[in-house]
């Protein structure tokens, strides 16, 4: 028995750390394997703290605990170790983690595979892993995790198509994928299951084929849904327009083709949404689908028949048909000539719809009142308004006046001008719209009525200034502001998250 004795108090005497390092809990040894998987610098390193001597890993930096019932000690709930150049692979070790919620671990370099296992830390709801180098395919595991509400994993290599049982991530808000090499089709079966998501980022892969109509039940939606930058090609799916009317498009540079709806949510969208695809037509594209039946009925009627047809003499519905066309050039040639005629008759009453003036200059030019948003009410010139304009030029203020309140926020006011507009909606303070300016930044602008006047626009110019020198995060911030006599209008940012009166009624 003293042999024992001695023979216990020399093994301690050798390792005296021994103890504390059994002491160390299962979280802290699962993320030990974290700190063994980096190929650590010379010199300092984030996880200088991260000791195997400790009893817990809750005072470790980037590692957050919290008390679970029935434990005695805090588990592991948050990792974060983002921008810190780490380069080394995801150890699998970090399943073990079962009551780990946040593992952001963005902007390394990270490379290998996501590990299956990482998915056995099923209280798992935000998974960032975005900016490192990972590859390989997205792992059918992914929504074994029951809470999963965040996945971003952009800025990598995965590939591989989309697995079909994503559409086990009933909880997911938010799928971010740009930026990586995914290939296939995306499914469709995926889209009608998640009830939640309110984000989806496609762009910069390689998927192809359709756009599923499927897409068009994601009545969560919100902000962007970005297929942007990849092979999709076929007709735009009609039920997009389902989608909220806050949501944009983002549909650049693929190989659409075909007439875009006009109905729904393709209503609120700028031609900026669909750059690049060069067989889609319609607005809000400068071109038109007439164009591309005509060429093509005018390559199939010069086929082998076309000369049975000239032997045969022209049919009597081939001589209505070329009558009609030519009133329609008539009445086309007559239009263009009364355009003409009212342009110049415009240009010398010094009123142009298309003046050059850059917000944030102090140059003042005439224009007329009312002629915002692409002219699409013309220019009145009538008695009545020569009449009203006199009077404007009476109260000293008769020339139109654009001032910009932020200096920094600068656009032609032809792009304004010529903009698509679109009603956001109505009250007693005026109409306000959703203008998409020629560089794609959409603008709120809100137009107000009311009587011109020296000490009106007094009044007018010092409650904008008032307004604009608010700076709060919930008011809109003012950018800009138009005097006239009588056409008044407020240019501030746009804000896509819907309006006050749907927030507060939920």
């Amino acid at each position: 028995m003293k042999k024992l004795v001695l023979f216990g108090l020399f093994f301690l005497f050798l390792f005296p750390h021994l103890k504390l390092a059994f002491s160390l809990s299962p979280d802290g040894l699962s993320l030990l394997s974290l700190k063994s998987a980096v190929d650590q610098p010379s010199g300092q390193s984030v996880f200088a703290d991260w000791n195997e001597n400790d009893e817990t890993p809750c005072n470790w930096s980037g590692v957050s605990c919290k008390n679970i019932s029935g434990f005695p000690d805090p588990r592991v709930v948050g990792v974060v170790v983002s921008a810190k150049n780490l380069r080394g692979y995801i150890p699998s070790e970090l399943g073990n983690l079962i009551y780990l919620r946040r593992l952001n671990l963005h902007n390394n370099f990270f490379y290998g595979s996501i590990p299956d296992q990482l998915f056995n830390a099923t209280s798992l709801h935000s998974l960032f892993l975005y900016g490192n180098n990972l590859s390989g395919s997205l792992p059918p595991s992914i929504c074994k995790l029951p809470r999963l509400q965040n996945l971003d994993l952009s800025y990598n290599s995965l590939s591989g198509s989309l697995p079909e049982n994503l559409k086990n991530c009933k909880q997911l808000q938010r799928l971010i994928l740009a930026q990586n090499k995914f290939s296939g089709e995306i499914p469709g079966g995926i889209w009608p299951e998640l009830d939640n998501l309110v984000q989806l980022d496609l762009s910069s892969n390689e998927f192809k084929g359709p756009i599923p109509s499927t897409i068009g039940e994601l009545n969560s939606l919100s902000g962007t849904l970005n297929l942007s930058y990849n092979h999709l090609s076929g007709n735009l799916p009609k039920s997009l327009g389902d989608l909220p009317v806050t949501v944009s498009f983002d549909l650049r540079n693929n190989n659409l083709s075909g007439k875009i709806p006009e109905t729904g949510s393709f209503a609120n969208q700028g031609p900026t949404a669909f750059l690049n695809n060069p067989l889609l037509c319609g607005f809000p594209l400068q071109k038109s689908c007439n164009n591309s039946s005509t060429s093509s009925s005018g390559t199939q009627n010069s086929g082998p028949n076309s000369g049975e047809t000239q032997k045969k003499g022209l049919s009597p519905g081939l001589i209505i048909l070329i009558s009609a066309a030519d009133a329609g050039g008539v009445a086309l040639i007559g239009l263009i000539i009364v355009y003409i005629y009212w342009k110049n008759k415009d240009s010398s009453n010094s009123c142009s719809c298309t003046g050059k003036t850059k917000f944030g200059d102090n140059n003042k030019g005439k224009f007329c009142s009312v002629c915002p948003f692409g002219c699409i009410n013309e220019c009145r010139n009538n008695d009545s308004e020569l009449e009203d304009n006199e009077k404007g030029e009476k109260s000293g203020k008769g020339e139109g006046e654009l001032v910009a309140i932020d200096k920094g926020f600068s656009f032609e006011l032809d792009e304004l001008l010529r903009a698509s507009a679109y009603v956001l909606g109505k009250s007693g303070l005026g109409i306000v719209y959703k203008v998409v300016l020629g560089n794609g930044i959409p603008v709120a602008v809100r137009r107000l009525g009311g009587e011109g006047g020296e000490q009106r626009y007094k009044e007018f110019v010092a409650e904008v200034q008032a307004i604009g020198k608010v700076k709060h995060p919930n008011v809109v911030k003012l950018r800009a502001y138009y005097w006239a006599p009588d056409e008044k209008l407020l240019i501030s940012d746009f804000i896509s998250n819907g309006n006050l009166a749907n927030a507060i009624r939920g």
